[in-house]
C-alpha cells in the first residue's frame, strides 16, 4: 500500500476528488471553501479584542480548520513516511534555465538555493520570501479569497467575482513567471 501511495496519482483521480468537493460542501450547507479564510478564523478564535473584522461566529467554520489540520498532518505523513530517497527529477530544459539563475541544488522539493534559512538574508531571498509572502497575503485579502476558494468553489457556483479573481490570478502568474521573476532572480 505504501508503494502505491508513493506513486503519482493520475489526473482523473485527483480531479474527481477535487470535483466532488464542491457538491459535498453544498449538500452539507457550506457555501465557502478555501485556505486563506482560516487565518481569519484562527485570529477570531485566538485574539481577544474589539476588532470588528474578527467578531463573528467562527465556530460555524470549524470544519475548515479541520481541513487545514488535515493538510498539515497529510504533509507531515507524506514528508516522513512517503518520502522517496531518490532525487527530485527535473526536466533538463528547466535545469538549464534554473542554472542561468544560479539555482543548481535541485535535490529537494524546493530549491535550497532560494528557499533556505541562509538565503533569507540575501536580497533575492528577502524579496522572494518576505516580499512574496506579503503580496500573497495582501492579494488574498484584497481578492476576498485564495485561488482554491475562487477557482474551485467560486467558479463552480458561478460567482462573477471568482471569475474575475481567477483570471487575475492567471494573468498575474504569467506576468510574474515571464517578466518579473527573471529580474528578481538576477539580483
Amino acid at each position: 500500500m505504501i508503494e502505491f501511495m508513493k506513486e503519482p496519482w493520475p489526473w482523473y483521480v485527483a480531479g474527481t476528488i477535487i470535483g466532488l468537493t464542491v457538491p459535498i460542501l453544498l449538500i452539507l450547507g457550506n457555501k465557502t471553501f478555501g485556505i486563506s479564510a482560516n487565518l481569519r478564523h484562527i485570529c477570531a478564535a485566538c485574539v481577544p479584542g474589539n476588532v470588528k473584522f474578527f467578531k463573528y461566529d467562527w465556530k460555524k467554520e470549524k470544519w475548515n480548520l479541520l481541513f487545514v489540520a488535515g493538510i498539515i498532518i497529510g504533509s507531515a505523513i507524506a514528508a516522513t513516511l512517503l518520502a522517496d530517497s531518490k532525487d527530485v527529477v527535473v526536466h533538463p530544459d528547466l535545469v538549464r534555465e534554473l542554472a542561468g539563475y544560479n539555482i543548481t541544488n535541485l535535490s529537494n522539493l524546493v530549491p535550497s538555493d532560494i528557499f533556505s534559512f541562509s538565503s533569507l538574508f540575501t536580497l533575492r531571498g528577502s524579496v522572494l520570501m518576505i516580499g512574496g509572502g506579503f503580496l500573497v497575503g495582501f492579494g488574498t485579502r484584497y481578492a476576498g479569497g485564495c485561488t482554491s476558494g475562487h477557482s474551485i468553489m467560486g467558479l463552480s457556483t458561478l460567482q462573477w467575482p471568482s471569475l474575475v479573481a481567477t483570471i487575475s490570478f492567471m494573468v498575474g502568474g504569467f506576468i510574474m513567471a515571464n517578466l518579473i521573476m527573471p529580474v528578481i532572480m538576477s539580483l
